[in-house]
């Protein structure tokens, strides 16, 4: 079983869409996924009432029984949980952090977002556990602003994701219809984009990508 925390101390860095599709992306590999919505605003949990309980599941829980709700979705048979934190709470961000087994920081790359991870880098370190920086909502063709980013979550001691999840219109599209990207425009850019960031958490976490691309050919075909 694999954990992923997806954490960050600032709002509107795209958290809730990064493990929403980093879980269905698991599902559509054939694993069962869930995502646990720690955020009160339950944004994810509002999305999933709009699939009308299609997959991946997506229960809630208070930072305090996030252990207890882990231990007990694997003894279910979860097989890949993403945790979605809120902004701005600590308590949340270190329950998630502490049981999981790969945390994602997801980041505009922009001066004042990064500016603000400064804190939550500093947790994962502490922590001790495995911490990439994800660049979400910038332009899809700007690699020199993704690189100098990366040079700068760097110096902060938590190293880039080398897979970037731009700002792309399916998302908003796919979101007001309680849909996933690969629901709304299956062989579309960010589609693709959500499957090469799940099959690299694959490979950071030792999981076999090999039905992930099974599962992509099934759909190709189709």
């Amino acid at each position: 079983m694999t954990t992923i925390a997806i954490i960050s101390q600032k709002g509107g860095a795209g958290k809730t869409t990064l493990a929403l599709h980093l879980a269905a992306a698991a599902h559509d590999a054939g694993r069962i996924a869930l995502v646990i919505d720690t955020d009160p605003q339950a944004t994810a949990s509002q999305w999933a009432a709009w699939r009308s309980e299609a997959p991946p599941e997506v229960i809630d829980s208070p930072p305090p029984r996030l252990a207890a709700k882990v231990a007990q979705a694997t003894e279910q048979g979860a097989e890949f949980i993403v945790i979605d934190t809120p902004p701005h709470a600590d308590s949340a961000a270190r329950a998630a952090v502490e049981i999981a087994d790969l945390v994602l920081i997801p980041c505009r790359p922009s001066a004042f977002d990064l500016s603000a991870i400064q804190t939550t880098a500093k947790l994962v370190q502490l922590l001790r556990k495995p911490a990439f920086v994800v660049f979400t909502a910038g332009s899809p063709n700007a690699p020199r602003v993704y690189q100098e980013a990366g040079e700068l979550v760097e110096s902060f001691g938590t190293p880039a994701c080398p897979i970037q999840i731009p700002d792309r219109a399916a998302f908003r599209h796919a979101s007001a219809e309680g849909r996933t990207v690969m629901e709304f425009e299956p062989n579309g850019k960010a589609a693709e984009d959500i499957r090469h960031i799940y099959e690299w958490t694959c490979r950071q976490t030792g999981v076999s990508t090999s039905s992930a691309k099974r599962a992509r050919k099934r759909k190709t075909a189709a």
